[in-house]
């Protein structure tokens, strides 16, 4: 059994893998938790109390380095064991990294590529909606063609609020193609804005490759994004977890 972890710049997912299926274990939110924005020590102890002692332990981080050592302390407590931490390389698991330098392709956006590589026979582009929206493309043979890095909407917000000192206090509201209201006109405008991204991305991707990609949403705002797209697509949280599962597989083969 493997304890898979995926930290991502905002939260920490989990999960264990026998090989053949994947058993969601905690989440925990750490954007602002503690120094730093790292758990202390006994939150990280609360997640793995109740998991039997995992054979191997993988994870694949975004996060600060000091989230990260804080996590190691806990595991080497709990399980007297060293997680062993991916980081992109220039090809694994079928995939060959488009970056002259390979690591500075975040991990996450590799292993979705792993993980949607591992699961359909041609095309797929790969949309991550978090802190920031993160844009991947690859063909049939496992070649990444690159990608776009961009906000994502709650970024864009902040950013508006923070120089538009007009725009007030904005409550919740819909997203819609005719804002009358100030609320809606942004909320509408930053999350319309992820959305002819992700589609204009997916249209130069086939006209590229002359065939229609798969298109994969995962991340955090991935199920809000996902309803708001015309193009077919599939919705697949736990993507990353996935892709480290066909990697920490492959690692042995």
């Amino acid at each position: 059994m493997k304890l898979l972890i995926d930290i991502g710049n905002t939260r920490l997912k989990s999960a264990l893998w026998d090989g053949g299926q994947l058993r969601h274990g905690p989440m925990l939110a750490h954007a602002a938790t503690g120094e730093a924005g790292a758990p202390a020590a006994a939150e990280f102890w609360a997640l793995w109390k109740d998991i039997p002692a995992p054979e191997e332990i993988w994870v694949a981080s975004v996060a600060a380095s000091a989230l990260e050592h804080e996590l190691i302390g806990s595991l080497a407590a709990r399980f007297a064991a060293t997680p062993r931490f991916v980081r992109s390389p220039a090809t694994a698991c079928g995939v060959r990294n488009a970056y002259s330098a390979p690591a500075r392709l975040g991990i996450d956006r590799f292993l979705g590529l792993v993980a949607a590589h591992a699961q359909v026979a041609g095309a797929a582009v790969v949309a991550g909606c978090g802190t920031a929206l993160t844009l991947d493309a690859i063909d049939g043979e496992g070649r990444h063609l690159g990608g776009l890095i961009a906000p994502a909407p709650g970024l864009m917000r902040s950013a508006l609020l923070e120089r538009a000192a007009r725009l007030g206090d904005l409550g919740a509201a819909a997203v819609v193609d005719f804002a009358d209201t100030t609320a809606a006109a942004v909320e509408s405008g930053t999350w319309l804005a992820v959305v002819a991204l992700v589609e204009r991305f997916v249209a130069k991707t086939q006209a590229r490759l002359g065939t229609a990609p798969a298109l994969f949403v995962c991340g955090g705002g991935g199920k809000r994004l996902a309803a708001l797209l015309d193009s077919a697509h599939r919705f697949e949280p736990d993507l990353v977890l996935r892709g480290l599962a066909v990697f920490a597989d492959g690692a042995h083969a």
